[in-house]
Order: C-alpha cells, then sequence, then structure tokens
C-alpha cells in the first residue's frame, strides 16, 4: 500500500473499464483471426503447392528412381546373404607339352585354327565343370542340393528361387550361377571360381570338382592305354598268325615234293652237271688225240661210247634241274615265294613286337595330367555381393531411364500443345 494510502480518482473509471472492454475485444479478434487462419491452413489445397513448390519431387522419378533404388538398398543393405568365392588355378597338359601361344588360342576361339591338343584337354575339364555330370557327382556325393537350400540364405540367392522348381533341371540351371570356369589361351591355365554362401562349402565344391575332372582325365588315359595296347596285341596276334600260315604252306611243300631246299639240292645238280660236262670234254680231247694218232685204234668205238653216256646222263641231270614240270626250277620259285612269306610275317612279327614297346613309351609320354597349380582357397571374407556397388548401379541405371521417359513425355505434351 502506499505511504499515503490509495487514492482513487471515481471520474476516471468509466475510461479504464472503456479500455478494458476494448482490449478484451481485440484479442478475442487476434485469437478468432488465428482459428480462422490455422483453419484455412489445414483444408486449403494450395498448402499442398506450397509444399510441392519448397520440395519438387515428381511422382514419375519417385516411381521409376527413388523406389527402385530403396528396394535394391533394403535388398542388399538387410536382406541379401554374404557370398564368398574359392578361386582354383589348374592346368591340363603333358609331361613333354609346352603351353600353347595366346595367338593360337585366339584363331581356335574364332574358328579360324585347329586346337592343339592342350587346349582341346583343358576344354574337355570345362565342359565337365559345366555339365550335368558334375551336378550328379556333387549331388551324390556331396549334397549340392542342401548346401544350396541353407535356411540362412536369402530368398533370391537360395535355391530353388520363389520361379524356380525342384527337378534335377532346375538344380543344373540354379548350379551354373556358382560356378564359372574359364581358359587363358596366353598360360593355358584354367581358373575355376566357385560361388558359395559358406567358406568350406566354396572350398569344398572347388575341390570336388577338380577331384572330378582329374577322374575324367585318368579314364581318358586309361581308354587311351586300352585302345593303344588293344591295337599292338592285334598286330602282334596277326603277324603270329601269318607266320604260322607261311610255316605251314612251306612245311606242306616240303613234304609233297620231298625236298628240303629244292635251291641246294639244284646247286648240286648243276655241280653234277659240270663234272659230267668235264669228263665229256676230258673224253672228247683224249679221242681226238687217239684218233690222230692212231685213226684205226680199235679205243675209239670205246671211246664215243663213254661220250655219248656222259653226254645222256649230263641231259638227265639238266632235266632234272630246269625244262620239265618236274624240275627243280618251278619247286625253286614256289619255294623262294614261300620263304619270302615267311621271312616277310617273320619281320611283321618283330616289328608287331616293337611297336608293342613303342606304343607303352607312347602312352608314358602322351598321358594327361591335371596339375592344380592354386589349390582351393578357403575364403575368409565375402566378395559379393558388392552392395554399394549394385545400389549405385540401380540408381544409376533407373535415371537413365527417367530422363528417357521424361524426354519421350516432354515431346507429347510439345506435339500435342502444337
Amino acid at each position: 500500500m502506499p505511504p499515503g494510502g490509495w487514492n482513487f480518482d471515481c471520474a476516471a473509471l468509466p475510461c479504464i473499464a472503456i479500455e478494458a472492454s476494448t482490449l478484451r475485444g481485440s484479442v478475442l479478434i487476434r485469437f478468432t483471426e488465428q482459428q480462422e487462419r490455422h483453419s484455412d491452413l489445414s483444408f486449403d489445397p494450395s498448402f499442398f503447392q506450397r509444399l510441392r513448390a519448397r520440395f519438387p519431387v515428381q511422382p514419375l522419378f519417385a516411381v521409376l528412381v527413388l523406389l527402385p533404388t530403396v528396394l535394391t538398398a533394403f535388398y542388399y543393405l538387410i536382406i541379401a546373404a554374404p557370398i564368398y568365392v574359392s578361386d582354383a588355378k589348374f592346368l591340363v597338359r603333358t609331361p613333354s607339352q609346352s603351353a600353347p601361344g595366346a595367338f593360337d588360342s585366339l584363331l581356335v576361339g574364332v574358328g579360324l585354327g585347329s586346337a592343339s591338343s592342350s587346349v582341346t584337354d583343358a576344354y574337355v575339364v570345362e565342359e565337365y565343370v559345366t555339365s550335368r555330370d558334375a551336378v550328379r557327382d556333387l549331388e551324390k556325393n556331396h549334397d549340392l542340393r542342401g548346401i544350396l537350400s541353407k535356411p540362412s540364405i536369402d530368398f533370391i540367392g537360395r535355391y530353388p528361387r520363389p520361379t524356380e522348381g525342384r527337378s534335377f533341371e532346375d538344380l543344373y540351371q540354379a548350379y551354373r550361377r556358382y560356378v564359372t570356369v574359364g581358359y587363358d589361351g596366353q598360360t593355358g591355365i584354367s581358373t575355376l571360381r566357385v560361388y558359395a554362401f559358406d567358406p568350406h562349402d566354396a572350398a569344398m565344391l572347388a575341390n570336388a570338382l577338380l577331384d572330378g575332372g582329374e577322374r575324367l582325365i585318368n579314364r581318358l588315359n586309361d581308354r587311351a592305354d586300352a585302345d593303344a595296347v588293344a591295337n599292338a596285341n592285334r598286330h602282334i596276334l596277326d603277324a603270329e598268325a601269318r607266320v604260322e600260315q607261311s610255316e605251314a604252306a612251306l612245311t606242306s611243300f616240303r613234304n609233297r615234293e620231298r625236298l628240303i631246299d629244292p635251291t641246294r639240292s639244284s646247286l648240286a645238280g648243276l655241280d653234277l652237271v659240270g663234272k659230267l660236262e668235264g669228263q665229256v670234254v676230258t673224253l672228247q680231247a683224249q679221242r681226238a688225240a687217239l684218233a690222230a694218232s692212231a685213226p684205226e685204234s680199235p679205243q675209239l668205238p670205246i671211246v664215243d661210247q663213254q661220250i655219248q653216256a656222259l653226254q645222256a646222263q649230263t641231259e638227265i641231270q639238266r632235266s632234272k634241274i630246269a625244262g620239265q614240270d618236274t624240275s627243280l626250277a618251278p619247286m625253286i620259285g614256289e619255294y623262294e615265294r614261300l620263304t619270302i612269306d615267311r621271312d616277310f610275317a617273320a619281320k611283321e612279327l618283330t616289328a608287331a613286337s616293337a611297336a608293342v614297346e613303342s606304343a607303352e613309351l607312347d602312352m608314358r609320354r602322351k598321358r594327361l595330367y591335371l596339375e592344380r597349380v592354386v589349390p582351393p582357397n578357403i575364403p575368409d571374407a565375402a566378395r559379393m555381393p558388392r552392395r554399394m556397388y549394385s545400389i549405385g548401379m540401380v540408381f544409376l541405371s533407373c535415371l537413365l531411364i527417367y530422363g528417357i521417359v521424361s524426354l519421350i513425355i516432354a515431346g507429347l505434351r510439345e506435339h500435342t500443345q502444337q
């Protein structure tokens, strides 16, 4: 209370009442205006237009760019299971074989050259790795279906996908997503890459595929060895049969003609003919001397008889050698043919025996080996999926599609306005 007490001016009371009433009316008017403003803000459509002007996001952009990118990011960052990659490098060739050149492999790849044996052998293993036989082996020995359908795998990476069945063909098609193999024509080394959702599964599948490829190479080696040995043995059997036939024919000839060697018999006959002719010449010389010294000698008829007998004997021996069907000349021809056949058969048998030894050496020289240059590794970190890279690629692709669609819509609007 003031020292002097309260002092009211009664004349001023009406003015104060008027000012208070005026102030209360002003407050009420302002409160009413604010309620109307808030009411206009809640139901006025221009509010959304101002909001859109401040944040200009077009529905087309949201559908073509934002939505796919958000879904992709949600999948790769939250749902996608890690993928482990096991790499292995192997080489298929013989011990004495060198790696093919890059130019040769390039010509083979475009169909302008013939593949060398090393390239062909490497492609054989590659075809096995990507074949249904490999899937059967993995399914039989390592439960491939169970490895690819673990519950921890996301629904897109897991087998079967929502759009796949459980048949063997579906398993094979899914298997091809997890295995790749390639051949380097410059070094001759093939690279096997196995994708799995567990590091030990990836290494195990890679080792199993290399084991299957090695079994295939061994089967090829065994078949080639068996074919080579069979051919060599068949040649030996054929040569032995020809030798037996030639020996039998020669023995039959000797028994029929009662001669061991007609050639030697003919030589003996020729020697006898020569001796008889020598005796004839000697007697003719003696007769000439006797006739010259004693033309009337009684020894001349005796010498003439001896000369005639020796000449007759000489003709008989000559006929035994040649000139008749029963002479030695035809026998010598047949005998020489038989001996040539026998010698040729014996040489064939010797050559066939040598071919067996050569085939064995050639088999060892051409035997194929699958060498594991780099064995399959057990990855300690997931290499896939590349999450940020995939999200960025999806965003850029959708952005490109959005730009193309926007240009098409703008062109249509401009055409419609014209």
